[in-house]
């Protein structure tokens, strides 16, 4: 479990979404994101979490899809 920040994604929203999916597997400099075993879909790597960098490509390109919550801020 990450103990910085957690990252969901609304699988829902990406099935929707023409492409979105291999764009986050694509975006993420870490490895957050893997393709999920439902074509159209995305896993996040809970092991690769804590490596984030915060760089906000993953919510650029996907706003609304992806999110990212900084845990130290609560």
């Amino acid at each position: 479990m990450a103990m910085f920040i957690q990252v969901t994604v609304d699988n829902a929203l990406v099935e929707k979404t023409e492409g979105a999916a291999e764009k986050l597997v694509e975006v993420c400099p870490v490895k957050i994101y893997a393709p999920g075993s439902k074509k159209g879909t995305v896993n996040v790597v809970e092991e690769n979490v804590d490596e984030c960098t915060l760089c906000e490509l993953c919510l650029k390109i996907a706003p609304n899809l992806a999110q990212v919550k900084k845990l130290y801020e609560e």
